[in-house]
């Protein structure tokens, strides 16, 4: 295996800042498909000039997370992909490690690493045993391509939150290998995926998706009833919020339980995965 049997595949939303200091991570020599949910053709403009071996896709409107993703894996032509976030460093030797990794694991539908804040080292595994596991986190997911053609690729109902713990329990019920290698490194901003100037309406979006994702994910593999039954102390703690912090004035937060209730309630009533963060694209 070698860089020329791999693509990474990065979504992004108003991603330009992080999407930069990513790529200049990345060996430039390796194919980079990057997704971006919007129609800026300037940003794509931009992105394709000042780096050569990436290619950038606008989906002319906000689709979500995983359909961005499926978007970028069915235009790689390569064995292996990637997934990468936009706020995520690779180290100078990540790609080295995940060929690796897959040579010593061939059966492998998809490995995962050690995921970092770059600020800090705490989180790092001791341990260096290579393990199966259940699921990996969205950051950094190195994938077989093989190994998708019956299970598919993420379910695009969901648009941000759990959509990589349902595709990994999808590989892992069908008998695939999901392997976790604390050898290799990733570097993990959290929260730095966009523009620092949209981050009060990136919150309340995620609020009411990580609402809307968690009672999807329970009714798809556990039923309605179930479901429910875990989602109303949720309801019921928004509804407390909201009542408390309109006592104490204090609107946003006021606002992120509303926007929590409002994902509750899309999803008890079987509607789609709707909002979108309202903001201009420029």
């Amino acid at each position: 295996m070698s860089i020329k049997d791999l693509t990474i595949v990065i979504t992004s939303f108003r991603s330009e800042k992080a999407i930069r200091e990513c790529l200049k991570h990345i060996n430039k020599d390796c194919k980079v498909i990057n997704i971006e949910n919007s129609d800026n053709k300037q940003y794509k403009n931009n992105i394709e000039k000042d780096f050569d071996n990436v290619k950038c896709i606008l989906t002319g409107d906000n689709v979500g997370y995983a359909k961005a993703n499926n978007i970028g894996l069915k235009n790689t032509k390569t064995k292996y992909a990637l997934i990468l976030n936009p706020d995520s460093k690779l180290t100078s030797t990540t790609l080295e490690n995940f060929f690796h990794s897959s040579k010593k694991n061939p059966d492998f539908a998809m490995i995962g690493p050690t995921v970092t804040n770059s600020s800090s080292e705490n989180n790092i595994s001791k341990s260096n045993t290579i393990k199966v596991v259940k699921s990996i986190k969205g950051h950094a997911m190195f994938l077989n391509l093989s190994h998708f053609k019956e299970v598919g690729f993420f379910d695009e109902n969901f648009f941000i939150y759990l959509e990589e713990i349902d595709l990994c329990r999808r590989l892992t019920n069908s008998g695939k290998k999901i392997y976790l290698d604390p050898n290799i490194k990733v570097f993990h901003e959290g929260g730095k995926s966009h523009d620092e100037s949209i981050n009060f309406e990136m919150e309340l979006s995620r609020n009411w998706h990580w609402m809307w994702s968690q009672f999807y994910f329970q009714k798809k593999y556990y039923g309605y009833f179930i479901s429910l039954v875990k989602i109303l102390p949720k309801f019921f703690i928004s509804i407390l919020r909201i009542f408390l912090y309109s006592i104490l004035l204090n609107k946003k937060k006021i606002l992120i339980y509303f926007y929590r209730l409002r994902g509750i309630i899309s999803a008890i009533f079987g509607q789609s995965s709707w909002y979108r963060p309202r903001i201009k694209i420029e």
